[in-house]
């Protein structure tokens, strides 16, 4: 989801609060801080593995249980920071038989083990703790728990915890830099219900008490957001897709009541996978399975463990973001959040400043699904329409260090930068190459904008610092600014940032041609004829203005 989270930008009740949101300058204080650094208490160990063991509540909206969390010393430590907020509350942290001396500040808990941890040291902790989580008013937009009930009146209850944390409702390392290795997810619930969280089931153990914990295991390195739990009366069907590792289970989990609209509608699943392994690059969790996963909110990108509330319909919520009927031609939420499989699960922001890696280029991967099903210029058509989205209010990247993502355009303006560049790469094998490249160079890591530009301008052989610098750290749209004298035509970039020079494409009477305008100085042109009419070729993110004379 999005920073003061609105993933999905397409009511207009969404748009007003996102825009009053984003127009407020941001006030930060020591808990953005000590949430959005790392720190000290941080930096010294490296998370190898959890084993989070939870009971589920239901009547009384509670959760109870404990997290063990491995770790390899990189160099010596004795404090360690652990994220849980109010709330909920630590109860006692273990190492082996000791108990450890702990003290709150806030939403952070630093424990404090018995000596100094040497680097290379591996060790465990347990962190045991309960409370009632905050509940979600509006999920997936705010972070938390949904507690609902389904039709039949059965429990429907989930987690949604992007930009918030995962900390309102598990005691973690809620830094998106560091992930652990692996995983073990062990949920107990009543037996009348059904656990499904991220990976391969590995076991369903039966309690006496009416109550059976669903242990779910992933082998794969995982973000804190990531990490979910989806309760409810629960059926499944499942398939195999045969894909470019072998065969990927695919397993589906929803409401009795919508099984058979169900199975018609993730027929989009082995089409998005077909188009995105295409794209990007095998699917990145091979070995935790795909899974969609009905919930009561509209989705979210949880590792190998999508989960879906689009009403069984396509488009978003029925509608189509782009405005030009090519957004009805899939299931946003399927697409979309799977998309995310590759850009965000795969390739991870270190910081939430830099979520638009996540954002920019699944809003993307709507636009290549289409490429890849229905051709260049569906797509394109598609991409361009979703422009109306665009507010230009605030930067795209975030503040650094306290938790602050950047503007909600993260998502279109960053398709559109993206779809402006693979103009600019004029070769769609090569931005091919160049989108699987970057799945396998960054396989399962965590990552800098900084990093992703290098790549890109290293793999396009492109001068694109400026280019950068234009989409994500400025409001301003490029105008190419031009003027005519008889049969000349002068051209130059403005409303741009210093030494801007990006070319673009464009028709003179009726003659399509590559120009190289540059930022703030004037370029002339010859033309055999008077000029009658200049278009900029709608691919580019720009705009035009003719200055009279």
């Amino acid at each position: 989801m999005n920073q003061t989270f609105f993933k999905f930008i397409t009511l207009s009740a969404l748009f007003v609060m996102t825009l009053s949101a984003s127009i407020a300058q941001p006030a930060f204080n020591r808990q953005d801080t000590l949430r959005g650094t790392i720190t000290e208490e941080r930096a010294w160990w490296d998370l190898s593995y959890y084993h989070l063991d939870i009971n589920i509540d239901a009547s009384n909206k509670m959760i109870s249980g404990s997290n063990t969390i491995t770790y390899k010393a990189l160099k010596p430590g004795k404090r360690l920071q652990i994220d849980l907020q109010e709330p909920m509350q630590i109860e006692r942290v273990m190492q082996g038989v000791e108990h450890l001396n702990f003290t709150q500040d806030g939403n952070v808990w630093m424990i404090d083990l018995p000596q100094v941890a040497e680097p290379g040291a591996h060790s465990s902790i347990i962190v045991y703790y309960s409370g009632k989580p905050q509940e979600a008013r509006m999920a997936p937009w705010d972070a938390a728990l949904s507690w609902n009930t389904d039709q039949q009146g059965n429990p429907f209850i989930a987690t949604s915890c992007q930009g918030d944390g995962a900390s309102m409702w598990w005691p973690c390392k809620d830094h998106m830099y560091d992930e652990p290795d692996s995983m073990l997810i062990s949920v107990r619930v009543p037996d009348t219900l059904m656990d499904v969280s991220n990976g391969q089931l590995r076991e369903v153990e039966k309690h006496n008490d009416g109550t059976q914990t669903f242990h779910w295991f992933v082998r794969n390195p995982i973000n804190n957001y990531g990490v979910n739990v989806n309760i409810a009366s629960y059926v499944h069907f499942s398939e195999t897709y045969k894909g470019e590792k072998g065969a990927l289970k695919c397993d589906y989990y929803v409401l009795p009541y919508n099984l058979e609209k169900a199975k018609k509608q993730f027929e989009d699943v082995p089409r998005m996978l077909e188009a995105f392994e295409h794209w990007f690059g095998p699917y990145p969790f091979y070995e935790d399975g795909y899974k969609l996963v009905e919930v009561p909110y509209l989705g979210m990108e949880h590792q190998s463990s999508v989960t879906y509330g689009n009403g069984y319909q396509n488009g978003y919520r029925g509608s189509d973001l782009s405005g030009t009927g090519w957004g009805l031609k899939f299931d946003f939420i399927i697409i979309h959040e799977s998309g995310h499989e590759w850009f965000a699960n795969n390739i991870t922001y270190k910081d939430i400043a830099d979520m638009w890696i996540h954002e920019g280029f699944t809003a993307y991967s709507e636009n290549l699904y289409l490429d890849y099903h229905y051709g260049k210029e569906a797509s394109a058509k598609y991409v361009i329409g979703t422009r109306s989205k665009i507010m230009n209010d605030r930067p795209v990247i975030g503040n650094y260090n306290v938790n602050h993502a950047g503007s909600v355009d993260m998502y279109y303006k960053g398709a559109n930068m993206l779809h402006t560049l693979r103009q600019l790469v004029n070769d769609d094998e090569k931005w091919r190459s160049i989108l699987r490249g970057l799945n396998s160079t960054f396989y399962h890591q965590t990552v800098t904008t900084q990093q992703i530009e290098d790549y890109l301008i290293k793999e396009s052989g492109l001068d694109l610092s400026t280019f950068f610098d234009q989409y994500l750290r400025t409001i301003d749209i490029p105008v190419l600014e031009y003027q005519v004298e008889k049969k000349k035509l002068s051209y130059r970039w403005a409303n741009c940032v210093k030494g801007f020079n990006m070319p673009v494409q464009i028709t003179l009477n009726g003659t399509s041609q590559w120009i190289e305008p540059i930022e703030g100085q004037w370029t002339k042109l010859k033309l055999d004829n008077e000029l009658s009419e200049l278009i900029v070729d709608e691919d580019f993110y720009v705009r035009k203005r003719e200055i009279l004379r």
